[in-house]
């Protein structure tokens, strides 16, 4: 595994506080869309969240009912999420699962996946997860298609962070889970995964010191040094401001859904 991947949950550790606080939620037509591509009802099912950092995708499971084990190899990002969320957390590897096979309905990567080795995970999904279960990732995005000023936002970003990772890069798509589900998320036994793809679009709705707070979240800013950070986020606080004077900002927002049912 590369060094980027090895070192991702220490560069999240260090942002662990604003990540709890400014990273946006997933809607409801999400949590929908899950239950009718897996065909598993959230309430009562045994879910394994992978990579669930502070817990937003594991709140929001356990909201409807779900029985989660939350999984992460950041131990301050797993600090907050014990600090406000009540599941079992475990300290691990999304590589290398320490579950026995078949204890899973549903194994989820929120956000996460694509920080992890793309066979090695998928296989130790489909490991843990019964049959007829499901494997699941999913991926919020900014949609700057729909709005001027936010594409706008996101050529400066891409400008301005070598880094960048976004949805203003040429051939940019979200990570190929599906794919890597389909080719190769096979059990020992040789069970194939039914891969399903959705999208589902929602309006968030955010301060702009929280829309700013979030920024400095993302993998390519939270690496950059300090001092560069805060001179980029001051010149977006100024174009944001300009364009939302009253201070709140209407982001349009999507997100990509990806599962792998097991016969």
């Amino acid at each position: 595994m590369n060094e980027r991947l090895t070192g991702s949950h220490r560069v999240f550790d260090r942002v662990s506080e604003e990540y709890d606080a400014a990273r946006p939620h997933y809607p409801e037509a999400l949590y929908l869309a899950l239950e009718e591509l897996s065909g598993i009802r959230l309430d009562g099912a045994a879910v394994i969240d992978v990579g669930a950092g502070t817990g937003i995708s594991t709140r929001g499971l356990l909201d409807r009912g779900a029985r989660v084990v939350a999984v992460d190899r950041g131990e301050r990002m797993l600090a907050r999420l014990r600090a406000r969320t009540t599941c079992p957390v475990i300290l691990a590897n999304g590589d290398d699962l320490p579950f026995r096979a078949g204890v899973a309905d549903l194994v989820t990567y929120a956000q996460s996946w694509h920080w992890l080795d793309p066979a090695l995970s998928v296989a130790e999904a489909v490991r843990v997860t019964r049959a007829g279960g499901a494997v699941a990732g999913w991926w919020n995005s900014v949609d700057p298609g729909k709005a001027d000023w936010l594409a706008a936002n996101q050529v400066r970003l891409a400008e301005s962070c070598p880094g960048y990772i976004g949805p203003v890069l040429p051939g940019w798509s979200m990570p190929p889970l599906a794919a890597a589900m389909s080719g190769g998320g096979l059990d020992g036994a040789g069970a194939g995964l039914d891969v399903a793809e959705t999208w589902v679009t929602w309006t968030r709705s955010v301060p702009l010191e929280d829309f700013l707070t979030d920024l400095r979240t993302h993998s390519y800013m939270a690496s950059m040094d300090g001092d560069v950070v805060a001179d980029l986020i001051a010149r977006e606080r100024a174009e944001l401001g300009r364009v939302f004077p009253g201070g709140r900002l209407t982001v349009p927002m999507r997100v990509y859904l990806a599962v792998g049912r097991r016969g």
